[in-house]
């Protein structure tokens, strides 16, 4: 059965960034439609349980991909209303100034952006204030300038983490109060339950899209929200030109969604195949693909977990991601490739451990657990034509990542884990998280000012389609070494405000 339904913009996806745009379009009098692939995130007891998340994968997707050599796997995709934010890690940093510049590296290059800092920095405010972003500027040696201080005062650190602070600084750095992005304080939803880092928020105090900004939006009758909505391609008109409509599967049948305008925000993963799996004759490798980049230059960022454990004494901390190091985000001493930044982990308790490693037993598990403070180490994944993610013959996706600048992170870590000896730690273990990880997936779809050379020009729009913009992290040209959603949703701001300025009496222009 097909069924047609005309909205004036449609957006796929309802993440950081689809929402984001749709918060912008509020007010202009166009109809907005909301697709989204999953359902609302049940609130349930299991959103808190370890073994739940961690062991069962409860709530990851059961769809199977495959990496080069033919393995499949579960990939770390999570298909719910507002996206990958209802499971992240609240973290909300803004990119410094130099990551939006071309910087060389040993192992290659980190292009230039074709938007600056300064372009987004009052859509970077506006952001904050949207997520509810907790912060104190000054802290932080690399923070970019900022038009306003942050909005609502930082999440004070727990005593093993003030410790932790007081350590770090006697060594010569200056840590800082994290960006979270979390209902906290006197009056806030937040209940230190100790389950927010890769958990779904049972009390709706953590940050992400569908609690800021979908919920209030829904209220409004010009915002619709269809769920259950799996976009299977894009259809242009007969000259190739505009996206005329979204083929949609939803309940067991088919739809076919017109609309003057499509916003594409379904991740930087499901956008490229989404892209490419709308090939047609007219355009045999996908749309918004004429320079050949839809899917290449996949990038993740160089993830390295750190467990500073300490025998004699447990850790109680309830939130433990209230502190960050940047003072080796431009390189080590003599080193400027081995760089990064450095945040808390959420709390990484014995179901986590078994995840990673089956055969651990869990009472070791348990222990490690307990007597360990976790740190993040972050570094930039350099963008290379060839990792991509590709359909094959058989409908089936294959994501062939191959990561950059590995060998600097290794550089990095080696030197945060001598770091961390220094100030107490007596065992330091590491564990990578990889491309199958719920991470930091972007590069997609890049965005440039050469259509030869990139999808979409500064403000997401396709060079080859006027109707279609791609916001996700798709678009990044380079990684930096920070948490993406707040750049996504930055950026998302400022191409909803683009859209709206377009919009004359209904029609986008």
């Amino acid at each position: 059965m097909t069924a047609t339904i005309k909205p004036d913009v449609v957006i796929i996806g309802s993440g950081v960034g689809g929402a984001s745009v749709a918060h912008r379009l509020v007010g202009t009098g166009a109809k907005v439609l909301i697709l989204e692939r999953g359902k609302a995130l049940p609130r349930e007891a299991q959103n808190a349980d370890p073994d739940a998340v961690f062991l069962q994968n409860r709530y990851r997707t059961r769809d199977e991909w495959q990496d080069a050599t033919g393995r499949t796997y579960r990939p770390g995709q999570y298909y719910f209303v507002g996206g990958h934010t209802k499971f992240y890690g609240t973290a909300m940093f803004r990119f410094r100034t130099d990551d939006f510049a071309q910087q060389s590296r040993d192992e290659g290059t980190s292009p230039a952006w074709p938007v600056t800092y300064s372009d987004l920095e009052a859509h970077y405010d506006a952001a904050e204030r949207l997520f509810g972003v907790r912060g104190q500027a000054g802290q932080d040696p690399t923070e970019p300038p900022r038009s306003a201080p942050f909005a609502h005062a930082p999440i004070p650190h727990e005593p093993v983490i003030a410790d932790m602070a007081e350590r770090l600084g006697r060594a010569g750095l200056r840590p800082f109060h994290m960006p979270s992005a979390i209902d906290y304080g006197p009056g806030g939803r937040c209940q230190r339950c100790g389950t927010c880092d890769a958990f779904a928020c049972r009390f709706d105090a953590k940050g992400d899209a569908d609690t800021r900004i979908l919920r209030p939006l829904l209220r409004h009758p010009d915002v619709t929200l269809w769920t259950g909505a799996q976009v299977m391609r894009l259809i242009t008109d007969p000259d190739g030109l505009r996206i005329v409509a979204a083929e949609i599967r939803r309940e067991g049948e088919i739809a076919r969604i017109e609309a003057p305008l499509f916003v594409l925000s379904a991740g930087a993963i499901n956008s490229a195949l989404i892209l490419l799996r709308s090939a047609s004759a007219g355009h045999p490798d996908g749309l918004a693909n004429r320079s050949g980049v839809v899917g290449r230059y996949l990038m993740n960022h160089h993830l390295t977990g750190l467990m500073g454990v300490r025998p004699l004494r447990p850790n109680d901390t309830r939130f433990p991601k209230t502190l960050s190091i940047n003072d080796f985000y431009h390189g080590l001493p003599g080193d400027g490739s081995a760089r990064g930044n450095i945040q808390m982990l959420g709390n990484i308790g014995g179901p986590m451990i078994r995840s990673a490693y089956p055969v651990a037993p869990k009472w070791a598990a348990n222990w490690l657990g307990r007597h360990s403070v976790d740190f993040l180490t972050m570094s930039e994944d350099l963008p290379n034509r060839d990792s991509r993610v590709q359909l094959l013959g058989n409908g089936g996706v294959e994501v062939d990542y191959r990561p950059g600048g590995t060998r600097g992170h290794d550089r990095f870590v080696r030197h945060v884990r001598r770091l961390l000896r220094q100030i107490g730690f007596p065992l330091v273990l590491r564990h990578s998280f990889g491309i199958e990880a719920p991470s930091h997936q972007c590069g997609t779809v890049r965005m440039g000012s050469d259509p030869g050379l990139s999808a979409l020009n500064p403000l997401c729009r396709a060079h080859d389609h006027p109707n279609l913009y791609v916001v996700d992290a798709g678009f990044f040209p380079s990684s930096a070494a920070l948490n993406p959603a707040l750049t996504v949703a930055a950026q998302a701001l400022r191409v909803g405000d683009h859209i709206a300025g377009l919009w004359k009496g209904g029609i986008a222009v």
